[in-house]
């Protein structure tokens, strides 16, 4: 079901300190990215927001560090990041599919389209067929339909030993980019494109609608750092993806990436 038009805001370039009043220092880092914004129309799925199912689930507030007490409670089940895509990259020969997952080979496998309940499972099921899998080439993956399963599959990917890849022409967006970011190591083409935007709850209100407090921010920050960066890099990395509202979508490049965590 399409929403009405009042979900279409307009396009706001935030200040960080609007945003969730974090890391200030960081505002420079953030300001001298080079991006382009796009908005769009969000068409609601009834399927997205119900949470990781049972069976595939990882404990969502494990490794949080110095923030644990603070996520106690937190719960994500509603949450949803997606950046629709103009369409989908055309499949060729694959060996085995799961969601949107392909096996290439015994150690590659291939990922387009969005994350949903269901894909943490789809994952498992692949990973017990095919254990050798240690490289995820993201080429066109719009985002999640639910957060809670999103950071479930990106622990998964993390605990598999996986690279992440953006090959060529490849494109990560919305929840998309905590995948990628869940690579033991990661790397992207030098035209791979990054979209970021805030995350949106069920009720629509966004990151900056909550205060600073709030435990959701923790699970945020306590994944970030979990998966590499630093407690600075990654206060500014989710003051800057917030600073986008939902509705719309910030590209960046491989080098804007660079910025906030390594790359191989």
């Amino acid at each position: 079901m399409v929403s009405t038009a009042a979900l279409v805001r307009p396009l706001i370039v935030a200040s960080l300190a609007a945003v969730l009043a974090f890391a200030p220092a960081q505002a420079q880092q953030v300001i001298t990215v080079t991006t382009t914004t796009v908005s769009w129309t969000y068409a609601d799925d009834d399927g997205g927001g119900g949470g990781a199912e049972d069976g595939a689930v990882a404990d969502e507030t494990a490794g949080l560090l110095d923030d644990a007490a603070l996520a106690e409670g937190t719960d994500l089940g509603g949450a949803r990041r997606y950046a629709p895509a103009a369409g989908l990259a055309a499949r060729g020969h694959a060996r085995a599919r799961f969601g949107p997952f392909e096996v290439v080979d015994a150690a590659t496998v291939r990922m387009a389209g969005d994350v949903d309940s269901a894909t943490p499972r789809e994952f498992a099921a692949m990973l017990a067929a095919y254990p050798g899998l240690r490289r995820l080439e993201m080429v066109d993956c719009p985002g999640s339909l639910d957060e809670a399963a999103n950071l479930t599959l990106a622990r998964a990917i993390r605990r598999q030993g996986m690279e992440t890849v953006v090959p060529a022409g490849g494109s990560v967006r919305s929840g998309a980019v905590e995948l990628w970011l869940a690579g033991v190591k990661r790397s992207a083409a030098a035209d791979a494109e990054f979209g970021v935007h805030s995350w949106a709850d069920e009720d629509g209100r966004e990151a900056r609608d909550y205060p600073a407090s709030d435990p959701v921010h923790a699970e945020y920050l306590g994944y970030y750092r979990e998966m590499g960066m630093d407690d600075a890099s990654a206060r500014a990395f989710y003051a800057m993806t917030n600073a986008t509202p939902f509705d719309a979508v910030t590209y960046l490049t491989r080098d804007d990436m660079a910025r906030y965590v390594a790359l191989n």
